[in-house]
């Protein structure tokens, strides 16, 4: 049954080998100017490159990380390993001092990456705007930071100080990193998954941060509004869901409930991020729903997105909006 569903998908949404060389190209250009911080090279999802949606390269301390969300022939995966590998031959290869080439799988169950070249470096230290931040790679279907949400970040970091902030649905904590970094009085950091919990702990140590200053709560952010408030008023409030996560949250119904809270949790100049990246749910939803559920707050701007993550269409692309 397996098999079927993913040649079903394969041939529904199939990505073209004669397409290859435009990666290759774009590639082999974005590594000349690579950063020395952790960065999207290419972004097929965005569907500005036609017959390669299904494809993205990351850049995490000197490693390509290449993945593949839908199944592709065979013909396309020789010819993509093929030329991945050629570019271990290269100048600009060597000068980056390049340590691994790997491929994750990630429409299979369990992820599974293939290492091409190299040793892969599976918990490597990056670092984005001055901040460290440790991966997980090739375990998990994410390695542990969001890149499309950069700028969401640096915006925290630049407004963080003096401020109190609640990071809702915190996974590693990326959020509260920046703005401990940009001289936050507190954060409090609520995520049911303590395990993720511990990696943004570890990643505040990174830091030398003062973790007196960061709270992290392990619960269940319907059933704690109690001890969620307690550590409030809150001048800056985080909110970044799932767009989906089975038996917790789901995005248009859970998102209202978390909205009509606001108020109650914020000081009276405050300001709110409010985050969605279902391709499926535009900005309009956020801010029809914030009037909805919480009048008082008015919507400022749009922060936009890393220019790496361009998108065929905006309204599909992560949206990050603010409200005060």
């Amino acid at each position: 049954m397996a098999e079927k569903i993913n040649q079903e998908a394969y041939q529904s949404e199939s990505m073209q080998e004669s397409q290859l060389p435009v990666f290759f190209t774009e590639l082999t250009k974005q590594l000349g100017s690579a950063p020395t911080e952790v960065r999207r090279l290419f972004h097929g999802r965005g569907k500005c490159w036609p017959g390669l949606e299904q494809l993205t390269c990351d850049w995490a301390a000197n490693q390509l990380l290449v993945n593949l969300f839908k199944p592709v022939s065979e013909t396309f995966l020789s010819q993509l390993k093929t030329g991945l590998m050629a570019i271990s031959d290269t100048l600009i290869w060597q000068q980056l001092e390049g340590k691994s080439i790997a491929i994750q799988h990630r429409y299979s169950d369990g992820a599974p990456t293939e290492v091409l070249w190299g040793e892969l470096i599976t918990n490597p230290v990056v670092e984005e705007l001055g901040c460290k931040y440790q991966l997980d790679i090739g375990r998990n279907q994410n390695f542990g930071l969001f890149l499309d949400m950069r700028n969401g970040r640096e915006w925290v970091k630049t407004h963080a100080n003096g401020k109190r902030v609640l990071n809702l649905f915190a996974y590693t904590c990326g959020f509260s990193v920046a703005a401990i970094s940009g001289g936050a009085e507190h954060v409090v950091n609520v995520d049911m998954a303590r395990a993720s919990l511990n990696k943004g702990r570890d990643n505040h140590r990174l830091n030398d941060h003062d973790t007196s200053k960061v709270t992290f709560l392990a619960h269940d952010i319907f059933k704690s509004w109690g001890k969620i408030k307690k550590y409030g008023p809150y001048d800056i409030v985080v909110i970044d869901p799932p767009s989906f996560q089975k038996g917790s949250f789901a995005l248009t119904k859970d998102y209202k409930k978390i909205l009509r809270r606001l108020c109650e949790l914020m000081t009276e100049d405050g300001q709110v991020m409010a985050c969605v990246n279902s391709p499926s749910v535009t900005p309009n939803f956020l801010v029809d729903s914030m009037s909805e559920e919480a009048p008082q707050l008015e919507f400022i701007e749009r922060i936009s997105n890393p220019p790496e993550f361009a998108d065929e269409d905006e309204q599909a692309s992560l949206k990050v909006l603010l409200f005060k």
